[in-house]
């Protein structure tokens, strides 16, 4: 009750034109609550890509991801793009045969295979069995919870050690880092530090689209 005052107090006074809008998004984040929106829909400010950056372009309000292996990653302002403990979601569609990913905990890289951080995957129907909502190679799902050509909300919880993955409000990951976890060769980056999000291109079969990107940063 007490939200749905306030809300209705701000648009009485942007209507009256005593509040401005700044002032409106400042009044709602007071609470610590609010999410933020990582893409503008209109370009890639913000985000850095390296190799193959013709993977990704914008279209209709979206990310569209479409080419060679390429790994687009937030670079802008938000947390300074460093992030520790965050919610995050992004709604996604698939194409049929796409695979994608969103990393987070990682660094920007020039090309390959992002090294460090998790990858939330997104794939309902490509030919790896690892489906949407897995965390890549350390607890790996079969079941679809999403299916392609329709929008899905992938959500990402990182607070202390432990993560959570939701479809669609489904939880389908909940991990718990262990102190001193067991990974081999490259995997031993595979750790939960500090760091920022990325959005992967798979391959040139893959299509992809992301929108509604957003974070809210937890203490």
């Amino acid at each position: 009750m007490m939200k749905l005052r306030l809300n209705y107090m701000i648009i009485l006074l942007l209507c009256l034109g005593i509040c401005t809008p700044s002032l409106a998004q400042e009044m709602k984040s007071n609470d610590g609550s609010a999410w933020i929106s990582l893409f503008n829909g209109k370009d890639l400010e913000g985000w850095k890509v390296g190799v193959n950056a013709s993977t990704f372009s914008v279209e209709d309000g979206t990310i569209k991801v479409d080419g060679e292996r390429a790994h687009l990653f937030y670079a802008g302002d938000v947390e300074n793009h460093q992030f520790q403990n965050f919610e995050f979601k992004a709604k996604v569609m698939t194409k049929p045969g796409a695979n994608s990913g969103i990393y987070f905990h990682t660094k920007y890289q020039e090309d390959g295979w992002p090294l460090y951080g998790y990858e939330a995957q997104v794939n309902n129907s490509q030919g790896d069995w690892k489906r949407t909502g897995s965390l890549y190679g350390i607890v790996d799902i079969k079941e679809n919870y999403a299916r392609d050509n329709e929008w899905y909300t992938e959500y990402i919880k990182v607070e202390g050690k432990r993560i959570i993955i939701k479809i669609n409000d489904i939880v389908v990951v909940d991990y718990t880092e262990p102190e001193k976890p067991f990974r081999e060769g490259d995997g031993i980056y595979r750790v939960l530090s500090t760091g920022t999000f990325a959005l992967q291109g798979h391959d040139p079969g893959s299509i992809v689209f992301y929108k509604d990107i957003m974070v809210r940063p937890l203490p």
